[in-house]
Parts: C-alpha cells; sequence; structure tokens
C-alpha cells in the first residue's frame, strides 16, 4: 500500500493551568492559547525492544543498564497503599514526560521555566495469564482532589482540592502521580513505567517511522501538523505531533487528542512485535539504545533483566488484544475547559479491573468520553 507523508517541523505549544478551577460558564469550546500536551507511551513495545536488543555480549547488557533511570515508588509511598493483590494480573501506571531536558527544549518552543510535567497517563491492566490488557486514560484536564504525598526525594506535599490530574506529577513527580492514582481508582499500581518527548520521537524513527491511516484529514498550525485522510507513514516528529494536537481533531479538548494516541500505540505495538523478522543485531542494538534512554522505571523494573523479563511476559499481548478506554468524565459545568469524573461509571471501570473482568462497555455510555471519535487507526 503507498504511503503518505507529510514532514513535520517544531512542534510549539506551551503549558495548560494546573491550579484550582476557574469559574467559567458558557458554551463548551476550544482551550484558548497553545498548550504543551503529553507523548503517547507503549510501555511494553520500548521494553518488547530492549527484549529484541538486549540479547548478546555482557558489556551490552552494561551500556543498556546505564541508560535506564529508576524511582522508588514503594519507599515513597510506604504501606499507606492499596491492598497488593495476588492473583497473576498486574497493574502499570504509564506516563508520558515533557521532562524538559536531553533535548526536549527544542521539541516544543515556548519558555522554559524548568517544571516537569506529564500530560499523558495510561492505566495498563494486564490480565490474568498476560494475554490480554485493559488500558484506561486518564485526561489531563480532569479536575480531582489530590491526596497529599511525598516524593522520592522525601519532600512533603499536601493535599490540594479543585486541582488538574497532571498537577500530582508537576508537584511531586512519579512518586505524587502513583498516589495520585491509586486514590482515585483504589487500585495498586505495581509498576510505573515513564517515557520523554525526545525519547518517543527517536524511537519512531529509529523504527522507519510507523504507518497509520487517518480516517478524516487532520490540520493543527500549533502542531505544524497537516495530514490528509488516507495512510500515512509517520516520523518521529510528525508522530509527536499527532499525539500532542488537540486542536486538529474533535472539539479541541484532550478527549480527542487521547483517541489519537490509543490507535497510536495500537499502531506502534503491532509494528514492534515485527521488528525481529527485518532488521539487523546493530538495528535491533541500536533501537534498545534509544529504548532504554527514554524509559524511567520504577525500581523494581530498573534493570536490562528486570525490564526483559517484564517485556516477555508481555510478548504475547498484540493490538487485538488490547481493550482502550478513557476514563468515564464529563464536561465540568464550572469550566467548560475541564472534565470532572463521571463518579457511577468510573467506579465500574475500577470495579471491573479489580475483579480482573473486562471493563464493561455501558461504562462510558452518556459520558463525554463516550462522545469522543477517533479518526485514526491502524491499517
Amino acid at each position: 500500500m503507498a504511503a503518505e507523508s507529510t514532514p513535520g517541523t517544531g512542534i510549539p505549544g506551551t503549558p495548560g493551568p494546573t491550579g484550582p478551577r476557574h469559574r467559567a460558564r458558557g458554551r463548551r469550546r476550544r482551550p484558548r492559547g497553545r498548550r504543551r500536551t503529553g507523548v503517547l507511551v507503549a510501555a511494553w513495545a520500548a521494553a518488547g525492544v530492549v527484549v529484541l536488543g538486549g540479547t548478546g555480549a555482557g558489556y551490552v547488557y552494561l551500556k543498556l543498564n546505564g541508560n535506564l533511570e529508576s524511582v522508588d515508588i514503594d519507599h515513597a509511598l510506604g504501606a499507606d497503599r492499596p491492598e497488593k493483590v495476588d492473583d497473576g494480573s498486574q497493574n502499570i501506571l504509564v506516563l508520558g514526560s515533557d521532562t524538559r531536558s536531553g533535548g526536549n527544549d527544542k521539541l516544543g518552543g515556548g519558555t522554559d521555566d524548568g517544571t516537569a510535567r506529564s500530560d499523558t497517563a495510561m492505566i495498563v491492566h494486564v490480565h490474568e495469564g498476560h494475554k490480554e490488557a485493559s488500558v484506561v486514560s486518564v485526561p489531563r484536564d480532569t479536575i480531582i482532589d489530590r491526596p497529599a504525598c511525598t516524593d522520592t526525594d522525601g519532600g512533603e506535599h499536601p493535599a490540594a482540592s479543585g486541582v488538574m490530574f497532571n498537577s500530582a506529577y508537576s508537584t511531586g513527580g512519579a512518586a505524587c502521580a502513583v498516589k495520585t492514582v491509586e486514590s482515585l481508582t483504589g487500585i495498586r499500581m505495581d509498576h510505573y513505567l515513564e517515557v520523554d518527548f525526545s525519547g518517543f520521537q527517536k524511537l519512531v524513527d529509529e523504527l522507519g517511522g510507523v504507518r497509520v491511516t487517518t480516517t478524516e484529514d487532520i490540520q493543527d498550525p500549533e502542531s505544524h501538523l497537516d495530514l490528509r485522510a488516507g495512510t500515512h507513514q509517520l516520523t518521529g516528529e510528525q508522530a509527536l505531533g499527532l499525539v500532542r494536537t488537540r486542536h486538529g481533531v474533535g472539539d479541541g479538548s484532550d478527549l480527542g487528542r487521547i483517541q489519537l494516541q490509543q490507535a497510536f500505540l495500537k499502531a506502534l505495538v503491532d509494528q514492534i512485535k515485527d521488528v525481529g523478522l527485518f532488521t539487523s543485531p546493530k538495528k535491533l542494538y541500536d533501537l534498545a539504545d534509544t529504548a532504554t534512554k527514554a524509559v524511567t522505571a520504577d525500581s523494581d523494573l530498573g534493570s536490562v533483566n528486570s525490564l526483559m523479563s517484564f517485556a516477555s511476559s508481555l510478548k504475547g499481548i498484540g493490538p487485538d488484544d488490547m481493550t482502550m478506554v478513557t476514563m468515564p468524565v464529563q464536561y465540568d459545568p464550572a469550566d467548560p475547559n475541564r472534565v470532572i469524573i463521571a463518579e457511577k461509571q468510573a467506579d465500574r471501570v475500577w470495579k471491573a479491573l479489580k475483579k480482573d473482568r473486562p471493563i464493561p462497555e455501558s461504562a462510558t455510555e452518556g459520558t463525554a468520553t463516550g462522545e469522543a471519535k477517533g479518526v485514526v487507526s491502524a491499517p
């Protein structure tokens, strides 16, 4: 199938507010101003590259181990957490971050204020047997009550009411993000994985691009994205623009962007599963080198051997084995640029995951989440 590609350029944007909600009334509208949006993260895909590229001489392991960064989430959170369930399933919080380091400052324009941000969050539930996974995306614009937390450096952060979900990460990093997710869901996160902007872009380029099909034109001057309906082999820069765009799809809210992220994730997983069939050992090593430089993991996954073992346990999960939803939300009547959790429907999602059962379709019916329309699919 012929592929159409549109060159990308810089991806401008500035962060959205992370403080208390601003009272406003009126019709739902596109958010004003340029906002820094998140990067799509395929956690098991990056780990799968490590499996492929990490085989070989001992120096390869040493090199890749040196690339990895880890955070001790368990120590920071202590014992005040949901009970760990030993039923063969696993829950992983996957974040896409703008750390503003290692080249990320070149990917967005705007002012570098030194603040780390996480604009993409996915709760990945791997079902017993590790043959299927349920993925729940959490909109960054969700208004929540953030619990008090302690970061991995021992810093204490008080609870806050009426703040955006992604303020948890900018306030206290990985530990506070995990604490907030566990508070919202009542589900213990077994692992934590994070990938940054520059690492994501390089990974896609190392793969030779990722092929997706758009069912509608996607145009967003702010992300320099101009894709006509059809099939495209996206470069890393184009892929980053796709998963960050807010104005190119839907009503400009975070919900349309999440639909793009989920569709791209499936396309990325599908491509990475075939990497070993056509690439050279050097190519595989380059992919592993890029992936491990991009990944930050919890301390239990903070080595190549641990990450390889984790990835091996997920290698049977393909795009068709992934159920992807967005946390049920409604537009906030106090601020049409924000969303609030649809508590009853969200509770159905969390109960299903706690019992290791499929997420019921009824969980998103009648919510803003259920209204969102995807415009990208894997060919």
